[in-house]
């Protein structure tokens, strides 16, 4: 595979962490990559948000949904592109029900 042949994915993560009493704080993060395929993007963009929230304190967590989407126009390596911070008493798993994995999205899986 040629470089030309190399794409721009934006892979979108979430990370939780506690925040108040009973209540965790949820942060949406787009990072884009130059790729050759999805599985190459989440690979990496996985490890970058492990970087990311191992400087947080108290600890936080990457949670378990990955989306990414390969772009028509080529940006810039690892730019985040999107960032949003929801305050919320909900567990990860719930979050992730609530907001984003409500069984109407278009969506696939990877294999």
């Amino acid at each position: 595979m040629t470089e030309s042949d190399l794409g721009w994915i934006a892979v979108r993560t979430v990370i939780g962490t506690p925040w108040e009493e009973g209540q965790r704080c949820y942060e949406e993060r787009i990072t884009l990559w130059r790729s050759h395929s999805y599985a190459d993007a989440f690979r990496r963009a996985a490890a970058d948000a492990a970087s990311y929230v191992a400087q947080w304190d108290p600890p936080a967590e990457v949670l378990s949904l990955q989306q990414g989407f390969q772009l028509f126009d080529a940006p810039g390596d690892g730019t985040e592109v999107f960032s949003l911070i929801r305050d919320s008493d909900m567990q990860p798993e719930d979050y992730l029900d609530r907001h984003f994995d409500t069984g109407k999205e278009r969506q696939g899986t990877l294999k």
